[in-house]
């Protein structure tokens, strides 16, 4: 008993001394996104209203606008703004493959994607939606403070890591919620295009953000090289990288063009992005992406 409290207390003493510089960075690449966009109509505490709605079996009554019913047979709900808040569910990818970090490079692919990921939650909290976690069964939370909730589940989580194949699983959600996947989505295609039907079929809109370490992208490497898999695959001797350079970046690119064409057919977007860049860049254009779907709400 001793020994597990003692692993336990080491783990969660970890866990906090990770937890301040994630939240701070996250934090610092929403702000700069929030300063070069103009925000869209904010949710409130609940005291603006945003539509009427008619009544529907199970709603409190306290909710019944008699003034408008009054004006016509139906009866009717009087909403406030915040209850019109859709909910946003996010997911990196956990797998061993995002563990990876070339030379020179800050962050490993895994690190950004949770800076990525806390930033939109912290972007979509002061927006006054509802933002959870996908596949820890946890109810979607509101409001500025929850964001520290959400950033020490996703470390002690390991963010749901995927079910092995770098993917996320079946979750059931609400319909018309969204959700934001982030990972290196180098899976096979038609394992990816299995899940992305799925959330689809259920009435899902959904983003994908996809985090490639530079090393990935451009294969710089010269000479007789061996490379070893994250995830159990084995190793591989080239003894010659520069000749296989073209054929690598042209599959890559292929694979990537196989992804949109899946995020397309959805409905979706597709975004992409390198360690070795800035994320703000890729925080404002899945926000953007997020914004126009909260467009056509219903």
């Amino acid at each position: 008993m001793e020994e597990a409290a003692l692993r336990s207390r080491r783990r969660a003493e970890q866990t906090a001394a990770g937890l301040p510089p994630l939240l701070v960075a996250a934090q610092r690449v929403a702000a700069t996104v929030l300063q070069g966009v103009h925000g869209r109509r904010q949710a409130g505490p609940g005291e603006t209203f945003w539509q009427f709605r008619r009544y529907q079996p199970g709603d409190p009554a306290a909710l019944i606008d008699w003034r408008q019913s009054a004006k016509s047979q139906p009866v009717y709900i009087r909403e406030q703004e915040w209850e019109a808040a859709q909910s946003v569910w996010l997911w990196r990818d956990g797998s061993a493959s995002m563990h990876y970090r070339s030379k020179g490079i800050a962050d490993t692919k895994g690190a950004r994607a949770e800076i990525l990921l806390l930033a939109v939650a912290a972007l979509m909290l002061r927006a006054g939606e509802q933002v959870a976690l996908l596949g820890l069964g946890r109810t979607p939370v509101r409001g500025t403070a929850a964001l520290s909730r959400l950033a020490d589940n996703l470390v002690l989580t390991n963010g749901a890591a995927a079910d092995g194949d770098g993917l996320p699983g079946r979750a059931f959600l609400p319909r018309n919620a969204q959700i934001v996947l982030i990972g290196d989505f180098l899976a096979p295609l038609d394992q990816t295009d299995a899940v992305v039907k799925w959330f689809v079929g259920a009435g899902i809109n959904g983003h994908m953000l996809q985090v490639l370490d530079p090393a990935e992208e451009t294969l710089p490497f010269t000479g007789r090289a061996r490379f070893t898999g994250l995830e159990a695959e084995g190793s591989t001797v080239i003894g010659r990288v520069d000749s296989v350079r073209g054929d690598y970046t042209a599959r890559l690119a292929a694979h990537r063009d196989g992804l949109v064409t899946i995020a397309r057919s959805a409905g979706w977007s597709f975004l992409s992005h390198r360690t070795d860049h800035p994320p703000e860049a890729a925080l404002l254009a899945l926000y953007l992406a997020l914004s126009g779907h909260f467009g056509r709400r219903r």
